[in-house]
């Protein structure tokens, strides 16, 4: 990855998404799959590849509110299933 114009590098792979900067900073030593696999990893967690995936196409707005109810509904399940020992 190129420097940044007007500043040195600082190791950082910054990824902006909506307005959000999501920095994975490179270890030592450490390979460039390995750091993405990270910056994947995080993507993931914070649920941005799922967001990026589904503004991909238009959604119906009444395809939003059963979509919308479905994960509602899931949410409400996996609140009552009870905690595995």
């Amino acid at each position: 990855m190129p420097p940044p114009p007007g500043g040195p590098y600082d190791g950082r792979l910054p990824t902006e998404v909506n307005g959000l900067t999501i920095r994975v900073l490179v270890k030592n030593n450490e390979p460039l799959e390995k750091t993405l696999r990270r910056l994947r990893k995080i993507c993931n967690n914070e649920g941005i590849t799922r967001d990026l995936k589904r503004s991909a196409y238009y959604e119906k707005p009444s395809e939003r509110r059963r979509r919308k109810e479905r994960e509602r509904i899931k949410n409400l399940r996996k609140a009552e299933k009870p905690e595995k020992e």
